[in-house]
């Protein structure tokens, strides 16, 4: 079985619950993560031990917190007030850990399935998505990680064009796998805005709402907007139900033409008010 998990944001206690609920086995079952392992949540640390003990079986993607989490180890950006990272940084074994995010995915194509951390920009086909994020894996696995880190953060450019090349390039597959939520009528990503569908400023609409979107008809799966809930589209699958926030992880299972939705409530202790 087949099952898609949203952002786990160091909840660790709420994964190992979770894996209980769907009866999950390794030797029978594949998962993948979309991303944002850590961070916000208490036991981030313990997420990723947890992650790779059940490598083969699970796959995962990076999100926003886990660039941020290679940043601040870095050096090229200071821990936020409400970051919870200082279990790995402090770990003896820290740069193995930070090594084996480094390898991970931003971009998966798998079981018919198009997954992504936060969206797709209305620009992109299927292979561009891939290809994107392949430039962007190949900077963070190689000897420029502390340039290309250096560079990552900004909101522009906010409009895609084939020519982007350099910083602006990466910055822009950075932000569109990574933080897309709202976009304009041109396809502009929007990064000011954060909150539900009927939150939108007029102009805006959600990315996958995007009339003219390239990914129309193929499906995908994303976290990073815990805003939207659990969303079960057709084609369209939104895992990202805020356990860190107080809400549900959730999984789903979507092998053999079928769609199983499971849930478990985050606990008390780890509520973490936004």
């Amino acid at each position: 079985m087949h099952y898609l998990i949203g952002d786990l944001q160091g909840c660790c206690d709420a994964f190992d619950r979770l894996l209980v609920e769907i009866g999950f086995s390794p030797s029978r079952d594949t998962i993948v993560v979309l991303g944002d392992l850590v961070n916000r949540g208490p036991k981030s640390l313990a997420t990723l031990r947890r992650l790779r003990s059940l490598e083969g079986s699970v796959e995962c993607l990076l999100g926003n917190h886990d660039l941020h989490l290679l940043a601040v180890a870095s050096g090229l950006r200071g821990g936020g007030a409400r970051d919870t990272l200082q279990d790995i940084l402090n770990a003896p074994d820290r740069e193995d850990w930070l090594a084996w995010l480094r390898q991970r995915r931003l971009a998966l194509h798998q079981d018919g399935w198009l997954l992504v951390h936060a969206g797709v920009p209305p620009q992109w086909d299927v292979v561009t998505t891939l290809s994107l994020a392949a430039e962007v894996e190949s900077h963070l696995r190689g000897d420029d990680l502390h340039d290309f880190l250096a560079v990552m953060y900004g909101n522009k450019p906010s409009l895609w064009d084939p020519a982007l090349a350099g910083h602006d390039r990466l910055r822009y597959a950075v932000n569109a796998l990574t933080r897309i939520r709202f976009v304009d009528a041109e396809g502009r990503i929007d990064l000011k805005n954060s909150g539900k569908l009927d939150s939108a400023p007029p102009g805006l609409v959600a990315w996958f709402d995007a009339p003219d979107r390239k990914t129309r008809g193929i499906p995908i799966a994303f976290g990073h907007w815990s805003a939207l809930g659990l969303m079960n589209r057709d084609e369209l699958l939104a895992l990202d139900t805020g356990c860190v926030w107080g809400g549900k992880l959730t999984a789903v299972r979507v092998d053999g033409g079928r769609r199983e939705v499971t849930q478990v409530q985050c606990a008390a202790s780890q509520v973490h008010e936004e």
